[in-house]
């Protein structure tokens, strides 16, 4: 028998993804979205309020990082979806994590993640149904331990989703299938 639920936030799992961009003073500023998916082949959609700190950034500068948070940095992870960037001046520093600028776009690259993908801002939807900023990929990059020769190993990377009936954190670790093959048994 099924149940009804109150949540409408339902979907499961839910990236952990770490949005970086630089202030208007060049410091460094990150916050948490669980919101944000493939657009495209070479595009991210983030579903961002224009309230954000990161919003205004990504406006300004036309640039911005997404990477994907790990369980070795979840404390991090989340302080970056509990601390406003409009409130806390400091917010990028009280992490002890650090940056390099990416040689690609106006924006940090988080050493301490392990992926993470370059965007050059396309635009910003706004209205009663956009879905906030929109970006285009123009590099990705991955830490040499999460790979496997010239692949990313995802087991090696230990991602985190967002569980929205909770509020916690899960890992992603375990491979269980074979994508455009398994389904393949029941073709006849």
């Amino acid at each position: 028998m099924r149940k009804n639920i109150k949540t409408t936030e339902a979907i499961f799992p839910m990236p952990v993804l770490m949005i970086a961009t630089y202030n208007e003073d060049g410091s460094v500023d990150v916050m948490n979205a669980a919101w944000g998916t493939m657009l495209d082949r070479d595009k991210v959609i983030l579903n961002l309020t224009e309230t954000h700190k990161t919003v205004k950034n990504i406006k300004e500068r036309k640039a911005f990082t997404v990477s994907i948070a790990d369980a070795k940095h979840v404390v991090e992870a989340d302080y970056f979806g509990v601390v406003s960037g409009n409130n806390t001046r400091n917010k990028f520093e009280n992490t002890k994590l650090t940056v390099t600028k990416s040689e690609n776009v106006d924006a940090p690259i988080i050493n301490e993640f392990p992926i993470c993908m370059e965007c050059e801002f396309i635009e910003y939807q706004g209205d009663e149904t956009g879905c906030g900023v929109i970006g285009k990929i123009v590099n990705v990059s991955a830490d040499e331990s999460v790979m496997n020769g010239d692949n990313v190993d995802i087991s090696l990377v230990d991602a985190i989703s967002f569980d929205p009936y909770t509020h916690g954190y899960y890992k992603v670790t375990e491979r269980v299938g074979e994508a455009f093959k398994d389904g393949l048994q029941l073709k006849k």
